[in-house]
């Protein structure tokens, strides 16, 4: 094996994880209540990278995977499956601050030592051939599927918040967890990546290790850009989750009071009173949410959601993205000379880049050069 080769790759990773974990672990958040969350979850994942860390000088200063390959996969394997658990449990906290429970902990723990005694078994208590490959293959199956299970969690919960956020909040806040998503799916190829490398010949071994740089650069500065818009996220949440006394407000018992696909009279009143909210450019309003909306119009704010989905308008969110895009049509072309941006600020979006993202996604060309084509300067072919 080229020795140099895999002690520069760990050179290069273990100051890294050294430095992210201690930031996590250490780095000061606003003195605001409403941080604690976000520095718990900064925590548990800053314990998770000096976890790695101390595998990574493990492996630089004893060099057990020369001395005893079996030790060395063993102490891989128990690093992920500890590692799999605090990744996952430090993202999904972000999501649902009551997810870490004393019953999940004990259950994480134990499982983690179970797996970890059985591997010690198969790798240092069985001679080596076929049952010992079977055994190996086993765990290795096992880890696998364990951080797809914690994968599929953490998906689940960032798609359940994503349909709050557009079934509750005209702005699109969703955008700014989009990194969990990200982040999660490239994890699961790391993750499985590095359970694979654990077994290939020693001269592949420092790919395991370079691998994991651009990795945990990015969920470093994801969680540093996070920072800024965290507040906003964790506000939308603890806002838009009723409680159990509006949740029963919102859903009354009555089924003659919910809305289902065909036109009810209440329907007839509601839509009339959305006409006049509309016409008098009530969702211009920046941050507007539908409780908000519900109060404007002296309804609840589960029926209101279900109407604007009836009527085939998707969620509250796209329904208000709509109106605020053909507002912005309009003003595009009554003020030819007036820039972009003004538009996008006068229209309700929250950013000149969100604003014709989503014209160009819903037009196909950019709020520009669809003015042009509309007041005959640059028909578009």
């Amino acid at each position: 094996m080229n020795y140099p080769l895999y002690e520069y790759s760990l050179c290069i990773a273990l100051p890294l994880m050294l430095f992210f974990g201690a930031y996590f672990l250490l780095a000061p958040t606003p003195d605001k209540t409403i941080f604690a969350n976000y520095l718990r979850s900064r925590r548990i994942m800053g314990c998770a990278l000096l976890l790695l860390a101390a595998n990574y000088a493990v492996h630089f200063f004893f060099e057990v995977r020369f001395r005893d390959v079996h030790t060395a996969i063993l102490m891989n394997l128990s690093t992920y499956f500890l590692c799999y658990w605090l990744f996952s449990s430090a993202l999904t906290t972000l999501l649902n601050r009551f997810y870490i429970t004393r019953r999940r902990l004990r259950f994480h723990l134990s499982a983690w030592m179970l797996f970890t005694l059985l591997s010690g078994v198969i790798l240092l208590g069985l001679p080596e051939g076929t049952t010992q490959r079977a055994g190996l293959t086993a765990m290795a199956t096992w880890l696998v599927c364990y951080g797809l299970w914690l994968a599929r969690r953490l998906i689940r919960a960032y798609r359940r918040a994503v349909r709050l956020f557009d079934d509750t909040l005209s702005d699109d806040i969703g955008a700014y967890i989009r990194w969990l998503s990200i982040f999660t799916y490239w994890a699961v190829i790391f993750g499985v990546g590095c359970g694979l490398l654990t077994f290939l010949p020693d001269r592949y071994v420092f790919l395991w290790i370079l691998s994991s740089v651009p990795f945990y650069i990015y969920l470093y500065c994801s969680y540093m850009n996070y920072l800024l818009f965290y507040e906003r996220v964790e506000q939308a949440l603890e806002e838009e989750t009723p409680s159990a006394e509006e949740a029963a407000a919102d859903n009354p018992c009555n089924p003659d009071d919910m809305p289902d696909r065909e036109a009810r009279p209440g329907h007839t009143d509601l839509a009339a009173r959305l006409s006049g909210w509309i016409a008098a450019d009530g969702y211009l309003h920046p941050g507007l949410t539908i409780k908000e909306l519900a109060d404007t119009l002296q309804t609840n704010r589960t029926y209101l959601s279900e109407y604007i989905k009836a009527t085939g308008n998707g969620s509250f969110r796209d329904w208000i993205t709509n109106l605020r895009l053909e507002y912005a049509k309009r003003q595009l072309l009554r003020h030819p000379g007036q820039n972009i941006s003004g538009i996008a600020e006068a229209a309700g979006f929250i950013s000149p880049s969100h604003f014709t993202r989503i014209f160009k996604a819903r037009e196909g060309v950019s709020p520009s050069s669809w003015r042009r084509s509309q007041l005959g300067n640059d028909p578009i072919s």
